[in-house]
């Protein structure tokens, strides 16, 4: 059985880490970037886009101003999508450190994705 492969993504957003936070944690904050509706109900959120696709996400993990982990429902047990803040100490630098699975022939296409996902997420930060 050929397993999805964890990959890690990584975006310099000039933005501070709190904001950051909120765009990636927040159902008003995602429904601006990842996905046209967030709805949250008993930690389940559901992401629905314009073109009438919806998809449900359990909330695995969340660390305040930190990171936010989801597990799709209708995918692999040991996957999960995370966004990640971290922010250098030394120059305070934001990154947006994205971690997901896909099957090795889809990593190039789902990292497309992310960076449209991404090119989104700026351009409503305005960084």
């Amino acid at each position: 059985m050929v397993e999805k492969q964890k990959y890690t993504l990584e975006y310099e957003i000039r933005s501070s880490a709190k904001i950051l936070y909120n765009f990636i944690s927040e159902p008003n904050g995602l429904s601006q970037w990842f996905a046209d509706d967030v709805n949250i109900k008993d930690h389940i959120y559901t992401f629905a886009w314009n073109d009438g696709e919806q998809q449900n996400a359990k909330l695995l993990a969340i660390k305040e101003n930190k990171l936010v982990r989801f597990k799709w429902l209708d995918d692999e047990p040991q996957t999960y999508f995370e966004m990640e803040v971290q922010k250098d100490e030394l120059t305070n630098d934001v990154a947006l450190i994205i971690t997901d699975f896909a099957f090795k022939d889809a990593i190039k296409d789902k990292t497309l994705v992310w960076n449209i996902q991404i090119e989104n997420l700026l351009s409503v930060i305005g960084a």
